[in-house]
């Protein structure tokens, strides 16, 4: 059997598209370990399934390279936005997505008719403990709260934008090993459902810039909602205004949360190849 994709990237945070409503799936954790194998697959840090929907005009399923599904992934939002708009799937320019995390909104964005880029109402960010989910005291904000990995204390921000978030201030993020301290940190017991980690370093009030280890990924070159709750840490901590550009290791995202609670996220979405995988 063959199944047609599509592989995108926002900022170097690639993923397989797939339309659900043409190719049929049994079993999809499987699917993902095996087309995200950057030796033995297509590779790329996750497989989304695109297909119509009830409550939105399309739903979104995204499973990360380890076969877990993903609540929300911002990259993922802009690149779907563009996969139906290019492929004839929708005529909007504005399009509403179901996710776990419930309905996003992605818009996109034109000068002189050619696509510049995508813009995305994130919603709001998640703030308490229970609504992360932390352990601890559930109606409890957690700004700048110590914790110990490995004998090292790290001040973390926890924020959930309809995925948990641990940001980390740091002076210097590229003095950072990911590769050891991303798992532990990912993993710790305050965590009930694990968590992406960000370690930040602040240039200035409206310039941050972040690495990331994502929850059932590892280390990627770009995160959109984590560079969503880097923002908002940054100004539950007084680094930033509420509007920032956030430099990752793939290239530069615009956020801002506005007057109305909401994150919008801007940034580029890219086609990189189409193909048919063998089953």
């Amino acid at each position: 059997m063959k199944m047609e994709f599509s592989k995108w990237h926002g900022l170097g945070n690639d993923f397989i598209l797939v339309n659900g409503s043409k190719e049929t799936i049994s079993n999809y954790q499987q699917l993902a370990t095996q087309l995200c194998n950057r030796h033995f697959g297509v590779g790329a840090d996750g497989l989304v399934i695109v297909s119509p929907g009830d409550s939105a005009d399309f739903n979104m399923r995204i499973f990360n390279s380890d076969g877990s599904e993903a609540d929300m992934c911002g990259n993922a939002t802009r690149c779907v936005a563009r996969y139906v708009y290019e492929n004839g799937m929708t005529d909007k320019t504005t399009i509403t997505l179901s996710t776990l995390a419930g309905i996003i909104t992605p818009e996109l964005l034109f000068r002189d008719a050619v696509l510049e880029t995508v813009k995305v109402d994130m919603g709001e960010p998640r703030l308490t403990r229970k609504k992360i989910p932390m352990t601890g005291n559930p109606d409890e904000q957690v700004i700048n709260i110590p914790i110990t990995v490995n004998n090292s204390v790290y001040n973390v921000t926890a924020v959930s934008m309809g995925n948990p978030h641990c940001i980390i201030f740091v002076d210097d993020v590229e003095s950072i090993n990911l590769t050891v301290i991303g798992p532990l940190l990912e993993t710790h017991s305050f965590f009930p459902r694990k968590t992406n980690v960000e370690f930040v370093q602040v240039i200035d009030r409206n310039t941050v810039r972040m690495r990331v280890w994502e929850r059932g990924a590892g280390i990627t070159q770009a995160c959109g909602t984590g560079a969503c709750a880097t923002l908002v840490a940054s100004v539950l901590n007084g680094h930033t205004e509420r509007q920032a550009v956030i430099k990752l290791d793939g290239g530069d995202l615009y956020v801002e949360w506005g007057a109305d609670n909401h994150l919008s996220m801007s940034g580029p979405a890219v086609e990189v190849f189409r193909g048919k995988f063998l089953l």
